[in-house]
């Protein structure tokens, strides 16, 4: 089937088996920021936007996305022009091995674009299902936090 959706930004259609979950049909398409973690929907490590809200890509059918709007990280921002919450998160060391931040990050943006001034308990409910092995998480509060203040600059 053709699967017809906006990908960070750019109408796309993919052809995709029905029963492909929406991780492996954006991983390849060359979207390497959704990880493959659990396979259940509980690490976050596979987190997405999908028409603005995140969604854990391992437990969705890609066939349920047909004329979303999926936004990755690939989509936030880029090494030239990083989203704020990248860069937060790489200035305040948010991240050890990385594996998880792309899902820390798409929950992060999601609170954000819904709440553009949040307090940390807003922040600690966002990234409540993005498990992380190697840094904690006190980091990755402050660095949403720093964010925001960033954000509200522009």
């Amino acid at each position: 089937m053709l699967l017809n959706m906006k990908l960070n930004g750019v109408q796309t259609a993919l052809e995709i088996d029905p029963k492909e979950m929406l991780i492996d049909v954006l991983r390849s398409a060359g979207m390497k920021s959704v990880k493959k973690g659990c396979g259940e929907g509980t690490c976050g490590a596979c987190a997405v936007l999908i028409d603005g809200a995140p969604k854990n890509s391992c437990i969705t059918f890609a066939a349920s996305c047909e004329g979303s709007e999926i936004l990755t990280v690939e989509g936030m921002g880029n090494p030239e022009k990083l989203h704020p919450l990248q860069k937060a998160f790489v200035e305040l060391g948010a991240t050890q091995c990385g594996y998880c931040n792309p899902g820390s990050l798409i929950a992060a943006k999601s609170l954000l674009d819904h709440n553009p001034d949040p307090s940390e308990l807003d922040v600690k409910e966002a990234l409540d299902g993005n498990l992380c092995r190697c840094t904690g998480y006190v980091k990755r509060i402050e660095a949403v936090i720093a964010a925001s203040h960033e954000m509200k600059k522009k």
